[in-house]
């Protein structure tokens, strides 16, 4: 049965110690950088037209929540990737249970018609932005397990797909389709890193894409963000508010921007500009410049990532979960990007690192945090040159 091979060249286990403390190093200093400027923008994209405390609120609530995820982060780096392996179903199952109780009147929160948060001692928590850490480290603690039993493809799937099916069914019913979508991907990087025969994505394809158009068929609203979307480009007139928007905001900052702090357009005009929209407003106050900047910067964290992650044998635990986690970073400040700049229907995603939020900061955080523990070194994970 084939299975997808990536090129040895690229993903060598060939990397000397120095190579590999660089590519720390370079890892830890990026998303540093990226860390450091979402505090700025978190302030900047916060301040109102006239004198109040709701910028240092924003900026203050901010800095707890990087603490928290600082704090965490420095945890799970110390966490091994066996340990990672055992501690999997209890992190799975455990998701799965604030999944449940997210829908129970009294536990749950309601925002804007979805009920998608638990409320506890005051500090609110988004379950389904912990499945995007639990979704893949449980996944590929089984599927390693299943391959090393020489268990056929048919099985493993099945034993993947029914509990990875429970979660995205539960995160569905919130309604919250875009993370539902993200967490598919997911999925499916996790058996295309894994070995999966390429026929099985076909099928996985052919069951999704029905049942993904019957759920569009009973979401009007859903309907209208993608006919709102061709007709930004169709008629400017007609489209969307938030799409408007932001394109003016992005188109008003030119090359270098109107200045830190000195944009007009979160002053009402751009909905959820410190949230989901902040990449316009970096375009507006920082320009062109600063836009490119920040996506080379994202490029960046990913590739130190992919060095770091080299000393493990790319079908290993480790691999799979630390690949799979950086992805999913990338892919969902990407897809952010596209969102603020017209060439995807309009979600509502934050931008990684960068947008105000707790729950989704504090998660990316975990991740690198992840990525960075699992990829430590020893002696017995380098290969000697000739």
């Amino acid at each position: 049965m084939a299975e997808l091979t990536i090129p040895s060249a690229s993903l060598s286990n060939e990397r000397q110690p120095d190579q590999v403390d660089f590519g720390r190093t370079l890892f830890v200093v990026l998303a540093t950088v990226l860390l450091g400027f979402g505090l700025t923008m978190a302030h900047s994209a916060s301040v109102t037209s006239w004198p109040t405390e709701s910028e240092r609120i924003y900026l203050a609530r901010q800095l707890v929540f990087v603490a928290v995820g600082l704090a965490a982060a420095g945890v799970c780096a110390s966490v091994s990737s066996e340990m990672w392996q055992k501690l999997a179903p209890i992190l799975f199952w455990g998701t799965i249970a604030l999944l449940i109780l997210v829908m129970i009147p009294g536990f749950g929160v309601k925002v804007k018609g979805a009920q998608r948060w638990l409320r506890v001692a005051g500090l609110t928590l988004q379950p389904s932005e912990l499945a995007k850490i639990t979704l893949p480290i449980y996944l590929a603690s089984r599927l390693v397990q299943l391959r090393a039993s020489k268990v056929p493809w048919w099985r493993i799937l099945g034993s993947l797909m029914i509990p990875a099916g429970l979660l995205i069914c539960l995160v569905l019913i919130q309604p919250d389709l875009g993370t539902a979508i993200f967490l598919s991907a997911g999925t499916m990087l996790v058996l295309w890193i894994g070995g999966a025969p390429f026929k099985t994505f076909g099928l996985l394809a052919a069951t999704a894409i029905p049942a993904l158009g019957c759920m569009l068929v009973f979401k009007p609203y859903q309907i209208r963000r993608v006919t709102g979307f061709f007709e930004t480009w169709a008629d400017w007139t007609t489209a969307p508010y938030q799409l408007r928007q932001s394109l003016v905001t992005l188109g008003s900052g030119g090359w270098t921007g109107v200045g830190l702090g000195k944009g007009w357009q979160k002053l009402s005009f751009l909905p959820e500009a410190n949230t989901d929209f902040v990449f316009a407003v970096v375009g507006e106050e920082l320009g062109l410049v600063a836009t490119l900047g920040l996506m080379l910067v994202w490029s960046g964290l990913f590739l130190a990532g992919l060095r770091i992650l080299s000393t493990r044998d790319y079908r290993s635990f480790a691999f799979i979960v630390g690949f799979t986690l950086l992805a999913q970073l990338l892919g969902q400040a990407m897809l952010n990007i596209a969102v603020v700049t017209a060439m995807v229907p309009p979600k509502g995603i934050s931008h990684p690192l960068v947008s105000c939020g707790g729950s989704n900061l504090v998660v990316s955080l975990v991740m690198l945090g992840i990525v960075y523990g699992i990829s430590k070194p020893t002696d017995r994970h380098f290969v000697s040159s000739p």
